[in-house]
């Protein structure tokens, strides 16, 4: 009975529900068929004539006229039913309204119709110049980044594409040195504006078919002067502005980018607001609507409503937006409403003022993470806290909300390096917020300082910054701006600055005069009693006065990295509140005065300086250091040791193995350093790592028997000239192993060099398991890599597999005494490599090799595979097995992902391949100096019994074929055999003396007439020139065919 009841009830519900639900059908219907009209406009205009389009559009119509006739039989349907029947069709409704919903969203999908006429325009030569406008925030900028980058990947088209950021305060010198860059044009000093425009006029005229994008133009430009000349051939100049007059004044085809619709803006809303709006839906469409269709404010205003499901927040978001919206003039005013909603909604004063001083960086800069949260920890915005690694996270922290807000944008730059961005119309609205505190002419090209009259009293923050010419008169009187905290006058190439600039700024406390050629620092800085953060790197500063520190006793971050200093003050020994001393790669700094009286130091960087060595007992008294970067310089063990709080970085180099023992006995038991680059004994800087944060050198240093204890936790090992005292008992890794108790777990990357007496590397329990990259070179008496504990009458036929699922390196260089990679019976299998390189191993026999991902890989998936065969010398390869026959049998492999192949002096190799064993996609082969190779193909068939049979061997991605130094090589494929090459490019054919049968086919050159061949890409280089002239070519085409291409060495 209850489920009757509930039946009933629920039948009740729809018949009740079914008028609202047909109202909202009629109404969206209604917004679809709008979209319709506007689509077949456009469909019906001349501008978008292409098929693509047409036939994108032509199925949503399809689509929309289906739905059409659907709902008009549903309407039929519901007006033939009975009171007691309607409530059948709600759910009929529903799903009327989802698939019309779905319609809607899929016109801005399908349609593009910015990017497709865009597009469009640009692959008409018949339209130079495209103009992209619509109100601030609307997306033009977001189009322009997919056509740009669709642009780069089709080079066909376009020889060159060049994307130019234009700021508001647009500059006609910054808009040519922009573009210089680009282009690689270099002004070398030329100051005068006719003149640089006559440069880049002359390149650009050159590049045939570029493409010039100036991006966010606020005002008409001349492109004469800047240098940019009117396109034509098929160049193109596309600009995005707000304005549709300037689209029109330079003469632009105008394309016109829209707000989203209603549906659209609603769409992207409840993606960025990720939460369950079902209880708030109606309130929530509503603060969607006031965004007017503008991407930024629906991303920003959604963002900061992330993960809200309170009814009354929303309605107080409602009412703000509502009472927001009543009081500003003009669309510009709205938008910036909009995005300060998002500002305020931030609530804490310290957040927002961190996105402020995001501001101080010039329009569109990439901010580097780490410099943006130096300068908050400098304004005080962040907490202080005890470890720099908090503050850091804290800042972190603070800068991942922003970006949470979608008030900053984030990502990552090579390197791994973490930048933000920001928005232009979010830094227009930061520097509105802030107008009466902040003086920002960043990166705007100014010349002369702004007069005295812009340095108001009320300036919190300047930032002059990016100005590379910028000069500050001498005559200029002293700034009167008693509350500036920020200064920032980095990268403005100043020489000098008037000795009383800074006479009224007693509340500085962050200068930042970085990249500027300055020698000397004005007597009235030193009277700044709040400075806490001055940032001096890349300058000039050859000299400081012996005072100048002495009524800094504010002073926190000290950087003095990269001047020619050659000392410092004695004043910098009283800075007892100083935590940071940068002096990297001073190169002309030999000593420093005492640093003992700094207490509270936290980072200390010494790195390419002239010191030697940090005298005895002044470690042991900078009891809070966390970061100790000295390079070069020696260190003592104990007193590192002895440096509690020493979690963040340690660069140094100990003294030797007992200094090192010391400190790691010292530090055993307490969290070690995040990061350490640890030398002892000579200095060797290797290029073979990579990223690893915790690296170990040891050069010159000899490992007989002695307690050598290394980091557990190392990622990175490099020795080097080292004599180890290895017994056949106790390899190498076994002598580590028993001293440091490390199963080595961390260590990825391996480098072994010049160590003269050692004889095995690793027994079997110590292979590190994680290892990635190992190289070994120059160890003369180096019998096996991976030696057995068995012995080999033992063994029998057992195998024994080591497995280093992870290494994607392994070269071998220089090895004159190895026998094997494993002992007999072993293999090591390799899942990831992809660059294995042997060179100079004459004796090695046995590779020993097994890489499982090559196996049943059909030739179709070989694409994926990526593995470089570089270098393999002095092979016993017989006559019956050539080299490729022998890594066949050896790591049952077909080498179907080879790309690249080098061989370079393999002294005895006769043969490269068999027939059977020619990798299939190989795309560069080059051969050198193998003093006994015959033939690059051979054949298993004996010349009488081939006849008059052609055999034919197909490499169709080979592209480079470079043969050099080859006194015996007779043929390239053995008589019968011809190479068929689809693909090639470059032939390099260099002292091949006795080289008489070329047998190559190229199928390219094939029914080429002769006035087409300037535009085939063959290069075919030759030494010496009499070898071609009586060298016999044995493919089917006539020799006579390759003269065109041919240039004499």
């Amino acid at each position: 009975m209850d489920f009757v009841l509930n039946k009933i009830d629920k039948h009740l519900d729809n018949h009740r529900s079914l008028d609202q639900h047909r109202k909202d059908l009629k109404r969206k219907l209604e917004e679809l068929n709008g979209l319709k009209e506007d689509t077949e406009s456009i469909k019906r205009s001349e501008l978008q004539p292409r098929k693509k389009l047409k036939a994108e559009v032509q199925i949503w119509l399809e689509n929309v006229e289906r739905v059409n006739g659907e709902v008009q039989v549903l309407d039929g349907r519901i007006g033939e039913s009975s009171a007691l029947t309607r409530g059948f069709h709600t759910e009929d409704v529903s799903k009327s309204i989802t698939e019309v919903e779905e319609l809607i969203i899929q016109h801005g999908e399908a349609v593009k119709v910015c990017i497709e006429e865009i597009w469009h325009c640009l692959m008409d030569d018949e339209v130079p110049k495209i103009g992209v406008w619509g109100m601030g925030g609307v997306g033009k900028t977001s189009i322009m980044k997919v056509i740009n980058n669709q642009l780069l990947k089709e080079t066909g088209k376009f020889n060159i594409v060049i994307w130019i950021t234009v700021s508001k305060e647009m500059s006609i010198a910054k808009l040519q040195e922009d573009i210089a860059s680009k282009i690689e044009v270099k002004f070398s000093g030329c100051g005068d504006e006719t003149t640089r425009a006559g440069m880049l006029l002359e390149t650009l005229s050159q590049k045939s078919r570029f493409v010039m994008i100036l991006d966010d133009l606020w005002e008409k430009v001349s492109l004469e002067r800047i240098g940019i000349p009117e396109p034509s051939n098929g160049s193109k100049l596309v600009l995005t502005t707000r304005s549709a007059d300037v689209c029109r004044q330079v003469g632009c085809r105008m394309i016109k980018v829209k707000p989203l619709t209603e549906e659209e803006a609603w769409k992207l809303f409840l993606e960025k607001a990720r939460c369950d709006i079902r209880g708030v839906e109606p309130i929530a469409r509503s603060v969607s609507k006031h965004c007017a269709g503008l991407p930024l404010g629906v991303i920003t205003i959604a963002s900061c409503m992330k993960g809200i499901d309170d009814i009354s927040e929303w309605r107080n978001a409602l009412k703000e937006l509502s009472l927001r919206k009543k009081s500003v003039n003009g669309f510009e005013d709205e938008v910036f409403q909009q995005l300060q909603f998002s500002y305020d909604r931030l609530k804490n004063p310290k957040l927002q003022d961190c996105f402020l001083s995001c501001a101080l960086y010039p329009e569109d800069e990439e901010i580097e993470e780490r410099s943006l949260i130096q300068l908050w920890i400098g304004e005080g915005l962040v907490e202080e806290m005890d470890s720099m690694q908090a503050e850091y996270d804290n800042g972190r922290a603070i800068m991942n909300r922003l970006i949470s807000n979608c008030l900053l944008e984030g990502f990552t730059k090579r390197g791994n390096r973490r930048c933000v961005k920001m928005h232009d119309l979010l830094r227009d609205m930061a520097l509105r917020i802030a107008k009466s505190r902040f003086l920002v002419k960043a990166g705007m090209m100014l010349e002369k300082a702004p007069d005295v009259q812009e340095w108001s009293m009320n300036l919190e923050k300047v930032s002059l910054m990016r100005n590379w010419r910028l000069c500050i008169p001498l005559e200029m009187s002293p700034p009167k701006c008693p509350r500036v905290t920020t200064l920032l006058l980095s990268g403005c190439c100043l020489e000098s600055i008037p000795e009383g600039f800074f006479k009224h700024m007693d509340a500085l406390k962050v200068l930042d005069l970085s990249g500027n050629p300055i020698k000397s620092l004005p007597i009235s800085l030193s009277k700044c009693p709040g400075l806490t953060t001055l940032l001096l790197c890349r300058c000039r500063i050859e000299s400081i006065p012996e005072s100048f520190f002495h009524y800094m006793d504010a002073l926190k971050v000290l950087d003095l990295s990269s001047n020619p200093i050659k000392s410092l003050p004695h004043s910098l020994s009283n800075l007892k509140n100083l935590t940071s001393l940068l002096l990297a790669d001073c190169k002309d700094l030999g000593n420093v005065p005492s640093l003992s009286n700094l207490g509270v130091l936290k980072k200390l960087d010494l790195r390419g300086t002239k010191i030697k060595e940090i005298p005895d007992g002044v470690l042991s008294r900078l009891c809070c250091l966390q970061d100790l970067i000295v390079g070069e310089t020696l260190i003592i063990g104990k007193e590192v040791g002895g440096l509690k709080k020493l979690q963040g970085t340690l660069e140094g180099r100990f003294y030797d193995w007992h200094n090192l023992n010391m400190y790691l006995q010292d530090f055993c038991g307490r969290e070690e350093p995040r990061k350490y680059t640890i030398y002892v004994g000579d200095i060797d800087f290797d290029t073979f790592f990579e990223n690893e944060g915790k690296k170990f050198f040891a050069r010159g240093c000899n490992i007989y028997n002695y307690q050598i204890v290394l980091p557990r936790d190392i990622e990175g090992l490099h020795i080097t000239d080292c004599n180890v005292d290895c017994s056949e008992e106790y390899p190498l890794f076994s002598r580590f192993i028993l001293f440091s108790l490390s199963s080595f777990s961390s260590l990825i990357c391996l480098h072994i060099k010049d160590c003269g007496n050692m004889k095995k590397l690793f027994s079997p329990n110590c292979v590190p398991p994680n290892l990635q990259r190992l190289r070994v070179g120059g160890c003369k008496q180096l019998e096996e890599i991976i030696t057995s504990e068995v012995e080999p009458e033992e063994r029998g036929m057992v195998i024994t597999e080591f497995h280093l699922p992870q290494l994607r390196q392994l070269l071998l260089n220089g090895l004159p005494e190895l026998k094997s990679i494993c002992s007999a019976g072993g293999v090591l299998v390799c899942d990831s490599l992809v660059v294995f390189q042997i060179v100079y191993c004459p004796k090695l026999k046995r590779m020993g090799l097994n890489l499982p991902k090559l196996d049943n890989v059909p030739p179709s998936a070989s694409a994926n595979l990526s593995l470089s065969v570089q270098e393999y010398c002095n092979v016993n390869c017989s006559e019956e097995y050539p080299l490729f026959s022998r890594f066949i049998l050896f790591s049952l492999s077909s080498f179907s992902s080879l790309k690249s192949l080098y061989i370079n002096d393999c002294g005895n190799m006769k043969k490269l391949f068999s027939p059977n064993c020619v990798p299939p996609n190989l795309q560069m082969l080059s051969v050198r100096s193998c003093k006994q190779l015959e033939e690059i193909i051979t054949s298993e068939v004996e010349t009488e019994e081939r006849g008059m049979v052609i055999t034919e061997f197909h490499l169709p991605q080979l592209g480079l074929l470079s043969l050099g130094d080859l006194p015996e090589l007779k043929n390239i494929c053995s008589a019968g055999g011809v190479l068929v090459c689809d693909s090639l490019g470059i032939i390099g054919i260099v002292d091949c003396p006795k080289l008489k049968r070329m047998g190559l086919n190229l199928p390219k050159l094939d029914n080429v007439p002769p006035s087409a061949s300037a535009n085939l890409s063959l290069s075919v280089r030759i030494r010496p020139k009499k070898w071609w002239e009586s060298v016999e070519w044995d493919g089917p085409q006539p020799k006579s065919l390759f003269d065109p291409f041919v240039s004499f060495r």
